[in-house]
């Protein structure tokens, strides 16, 4: 049995990982795609290290573009096998896939555009990875199944999905594979939720595993704490937009962050803390994302069914707007009075957010609000590491606007909550492959882990192959 690392391999994005059984059977774990603009992996999303064709099955930790976004591509370069995902995965790609065609169309057709303005070519230069009719036909290839109910991929591989409390659907998956007399027990976490999150339920521990695959996002540092949380967001709010008389940018993962900040925001509203300014929810993708979340309160935490008894709407407030179309998110930029904005991307490198902070950058009374991890190569990243300019749809932009971070909204669990979920594996872990991390930082949480006991760990490249 080989493992073929494929993905999100000492980096966060484009999780892949393949693993071929003594029979040649292909399983494939996760098919991300690649965000951000590392010239190192400028190819990664047009080429594969398999063949699409020979793939049997493909198992969907959630619908998280870095770890399904290349789904559409690989069905179109041939693949014919079954996608395994929760009920609420396959719901949230169903969307998240069509979006991220309409951006790769985009993208593509403005590129074209330029180049042949420029340059004067008759011909096309560029081709989208995938089209919307892409999409829609994978979604034709996908099987559901419940947590915690074993079914088989294979006559000698059963699977198991968890709750991985990550975001709605997530899932951490456990393969029982029988090799001859022998049965192995192998373990992905995708990536790994946080206990005492608002909406979803606690992360649930894996079954025992010998081999386990296990992100590293946060290995290097720890969240603050949630009742601080809300008092540093409030401020923010105050500060910016009653005080400054400025405006808050919150570019936000349309999927899991978009809902808890909502859900948090309606909590200080009820609670009467929320200052009174407008506030735009400006992504069509997180509309359509929070209508499916209240289409899976089976995925929800007693806290929030209880709340629910006294807010029937628990991601909406008098002060909150939806805007759909694309003249009101334009009309948005031309006013200058004080609001909230939240828009994807998170990493701000495509979307709606992107306009918002190439209008807003310079003006010293605004904030840009990052609210969870983005790859260095992306605007979010460029934020996040206190860079005094940005190069924004072409022009420089200087960063006189206040830019705030707050990791604490994120749905990946810091190093503590990542070895509590963990934990029961320190005894029967045979090997650990760290993944989804960079390098500096999985090279800090295999110190951790070491020194809380564990052994054998590796920190795989990409492209490597191990066999067990």
């Amino acid at each position: 049995m080989r493992i073929k690392f494929c993905g999100a391999d000492q980096e966060v994005t484009g999780s892949s990982h393949l693993i071929t059984l003594d029979d040649g059977f292909t399983i494939l774990l996760d098919c991300g795609l690649y965000q951000g603009a590392d010239d190192e992996m400028d190819d990664f999303n047009e080429k594969w290290l398999f063949d699409p064709k020979k793939i049997d099955c493909l198992i969907l930790s959630h619908a998280h573009i870095d770890h399904s976004g290349r789904i559409p591509k690989l069905v179109k370069d041939g693949f014919q096998g079954i996608i395994y995902s929760t009920h609420a995965t396959r719901d949230i790609s169903s969307i998240m896939l069509l979006d991220s065609a309409k951006i790769q169309e985009t993208d593509a057709k403005y590129h074209n555009e330029k180049i042949v303005k420029k340059h004067k070519l008759s011909k096309k230069q560029v081709e989208p990875l995938y089209t919307m009719q892409d999409a829609q036909h994978s979604m034709n290839f996908f099987v559901c199944y419940n947590y915690e109910k074993w079914f088989n991929v294979h006559p000698k591989v059963k699977v198991l999905f968890r709750d991985a409390g990550h975001i709605l659907g997530s899932a951490s998956v456990t393969l029982e594979i029988k090799e001859g007399d022998k049965t192995i027990n192998f373990g992905f976490t995708g990536d790994i939720g946080r206990p005492n999150r608002p909406i979803l339920k606690d992360p649930s521990p894996m079954p025992l595993c010998d081999y386990l695959i296990c992100e590293s996002t946060y290995g290097d540092r720890d969240h603050i704490e949630a009742p601080k949380e809300k008092d540093r967001f409030t401020q923010i709010i105050y500060d910016t937009c009653i005080k400054n008389k400025g405006r808050v940018i919150i570019p936000a993962f349309s999927l899991g962050r978009t809902q808890e900040i909502l859900y948090i925001m309606d909590q200080l509203w009820n609670a009467g803390k929320l200052p009174k300014v407008p506030v735009y929810l400006d992504s069509p993708l997180a509309i359509n994302a929070t209508e499916i979340y209240r289409l899976h309160p089976e995925c929800f935490d007693e806290e929030l069914h209880d709340y629910m008894l006294t807010d029937p709407n628990p991601f909406g407030f008098n002060t909150l707007q939806y805007v759909k179309n694309v003249d009101t998110s334009k009309s948005l930029n031309t006013t200058k009075k004080p609001c909230v904005i939240i828009s994807a991307s998170g990493m701000a490198n495509a979307g709606r957010v992107k306009h918002h902070i190439f209008n807003n950058i310079e003006n010293p009374k605004n904030t840009i609000m990052i609210v969870g991890y983005c790859t260095p190569h992306t605007p979010g990243g460029v934020l996040r590491s206190g860079a005094k300019e940005i190069k924004l749809f072409g022009q420089l932009k200087q960063i006189n606007a206040k830019v705030e971070i707050m990791d604490s909204f994120s749905a990946h669990g810091d190093r503590h909550e990542m070895l509590n979920f963990i934990g029961n594996q320190k005894e029967s872990l045979k090997k650990l492959f760290m993944v989804h991390g960079e390098k500096e930082t999985q090279i800090h949480f295999k110190a951790f882990l070491e020194e809380a006991g564990f052994k054998n760990i590796e920190i795989p490249h990409l492209s490597q192959v191990v066999e067990i």
